[in-house]
């Protein structure tokens, strides 16, 4: 599978996890700051800005790889998959949920219909802006991809709703953790501790 049939796989399994959300949980708990309704509007962002983002074009390639997004990203104090107690992250989730309305599943799903519909209208190559700078597209992807698993996780872990990523899902979103690992210089601990050798530090992360 090529990074936009992984992405369009990935934000199909959370569209169909979301759509199981019962209806009254939707102000329960949900990840750090957010109840669930912001941690799912957080998660949507990983399809609205590739809707967004590939209705553009930047001048030049600023940011070559997924893993460098993700360095440029923290160098520039930015936030990631993870933070939720960030203010300006967190504060983006909240009105990112609000935003999902009265009925949050088919507002997820409309959104992920957008971001089909932006990629059918753009090729791989193409250089779109993103936060980090211009990127083809095929290199932003699993940066949205790996977005969708982290918090499709999270949302898991909250609901108790089982999701099933598909195996090549999975393995790019493993696969560019550990890649930015390398990019972060912490690719040592890592692989240490993937091995059964040495034991992660306290809050170690890669985003």
């Amino acid at each position: 599978m090529d990074s936009r049939a992984v992405f369009l796989d990935a934000a199909a399994t959370v569209a169909d996890l979301v759509g199981r959300i019962p209806a009254g949980s939707w102000d329960g708990p949900g990840l750090g700051v957010w109840d669930l309704r912001a941690l799912v509007g957080h998660t949507s962002r990983a399809l609205v800005t590739v809707a967004t983002y590939l209705a553009q074009r930047a001048p030049t390639v600023d940011v070559a790889t997924s893993e460098a997004y993700y360095a440029a990203v923290g160098r520039a104090g930015g936030t990631n998959a993870g933070n939720a107690n960030d203010e300006a992250v967190a504060q983006r989730g909240i009105a990112a949920g609000a935003a999902l309305g009265a009925d949050p599943a088919a507002a997820f799903r409309a959104l992920r219909d957008d971001a089909a519909g932006a990629l059918d209208r753009t090729g791989d190559d193409e250089v779109v802006p993103t936060v980090a700078g211009g990127m083809r597209v095929a290199d932003y992807l699993p940066t949205r991809t790996f977005e969708l698993v982290v918090h499709g996780a999270d949302i898991t872990a909250v609901t108790g709703l089982p999701v099933a990523f598909a195996a090549p899902v999975l393995a790019e979103a493993a696969t560019l953790a550990a890649r930015v690992a390398v990019e972060l210089g912490r690719g040592p601990e890592l692989l240490a501790a993937v091995t059964g050798r040495a034991a992660l530090p306290s809050g170690f992360s890669v985003v």
